[in-house]
């Protein structure tokens, strides 16, 4: 059996193109899996799992715990806002207090970008990174690729474009990596002020019209404005915004082709995306949500087998 190159999972940017297609080439097994009546295998019955999450998350926290019971593990789940991470206790005291109960791995969101690659230099556990700041959300870039594969095959010279908050969003930049790997051409679309000064530099087309962008796409990836990390205004109003970023059915419509629409959630319904549009039959926001038990069921496996 192939093996992955890695010990942990950190971002897309450590992974090989191999890496990435050994990943979601076992999510389809582990899909294949959990529609069946019985949805459990025994594949990590003797690891121990810790859902260590210093920041709200409810999709990928739950992605991950329903990932880590149907291979059988045990899993551990630590918050945050309800720990001695209150009163003063270090990130690495914390994990070590974990770790000092035998804990084999370590799937962890931090508000820090870095936090996850700073914890795997000093603990045995393998770490996966659940989101670190406004830097990677690697299981999310994997599970998009595989949704986009299921849908429209080979992702090599397709033309993705990821519409929205880019400079708040860890999402972006794992996607941008994850699909410059699999051979996909990628763009990014949005107003000036939430895009990052050094996108170009990493190789993707940048678009202000939402339209053109549309028009040039096989895929929208929509993003949501990340209120909660903006410290000042980068636009004048949701309403605004709305007006010149946000994408309704009638916009997928009067397009000439079909294009896949996408979001990692949550929707601000009425901001980036209207409802018609969301649930419309461009949309597999849904699917998304599917692959991302199987592929993270992927992930915890691969990496189980490099101890």
């Amino acid at each position: 059996m192939q093996a992955i190159s890695t010990k942990h999972l950190l971002g897309i940017k450590d992974l090989t193109a191999n890496d990435i297609n050994l990943i979601l080439e076992t999510a389809k097994e582990f899909k294949d899996v959990i529609n069946r009546p019985i949805k459990k295998v025994p594949s990590l019955r003797d690891v121990t799992i810790a859902n260590v999450f210093f920041e709200n998350s409810t999709r990928t926290r739950l992605s991950f715990e329903l990932a880590e019971k149907r291979l059988s593990a045990d899993v551990v789940n630590f918050s945050a806002s309800g720990s001695s991470v209150k009163k003063g206790e270090t990130l690495l005291d914390t994990v070590n207090n974990i770790l000092a109960m035998k804990v084999d791995m370590v799937v962890m969101r931090h508000s820090s970008p870095g936090a996850p690659h700073y914890l795997s230099k000093h603990i045995k556990a393998n770490i996966v990174n659940a989101g670190d700041g406004t830097h990677e959300h690697p299981t999310q870039a994997l599970l998009d690729a595989f949704s986009m594969q299921e849908k429209i095959g080979d992702l090599a010279g397709k033309k993705i474009a990821i519409i929205g908050d880019i400079l708040h969003s860890r999402v972006a930049l794992s996607n941008i990596f994850c699909l410059q790997k699999l051979g996909a051409e990628v763009m990014v679309c949005g107003p000036n002020t939430l895009l990052p000064k050094y996108i170009r530099e990493i190789g993707v087309k940048v678009e202000h019209n939402v339209q053109n962008a549309l028009k040039w796409c096989d895929v929208a990836n929509v993003l949501r404005i990340q209120l909660e990390r903006q410290q000042i205004k980068y636009f004048p109003s949701l309403r605004e915004y709305s007006l010149y970023f946000g994408i309704n059915k009638k916009m997928l419509d009067e397009l000439n082709k079909e294009i896949v629409l996408m979001h990692p959630g949550p929707i601000n319904r009425g901001v980036e995306l209207t409802s018609d549009a969301a649930d419309s039959h461009h949309s597999i926001i849904l699917d998304q949500v599917e692959n991302g038990v199987a592929v993270r069921m992927a992930v915890l496996y691969l990496l189980a087998q490099q101890n």
